[in-house]
């Protein structure tokens, strides 16, 4: 796994992640998998369908874990 690929649900991030937060983590990831930084130009659209893909799924996937104890999340606050 990438080490510069955080945890994004709580309780390790306090409160939920961000658009900004979500999408960091799936540049990081794309980045990992390709095994480039920044893709060359006749890569670019798929490196960037890749990165929307990953955001969209990590983000679906936050919205249905269901994390049980000790967060009630924002509207216990």
């Amino acid at each position: 796994m990438c080490r510069s690929i955080k945890t994004l649900r709580p309780p390790v991030l306090p409160g939920e992640a961000t658009e900004d937060d979500i999408r960091a983590a799936a540049l990081q990831y794309v980045r990992k998998v390709s095994g480039f930084r920044a893709p060359a130009a006749h890569n670019r659209e798929a490196f960037d369908r890749a990165v929307d893909a990953v955001t969209q799924a990590t983000a679906e996937l936050l919205g249905s874990l269901e994390v049980r104890g000790g967060w009630s999340g924002p509207q216990g606050s």
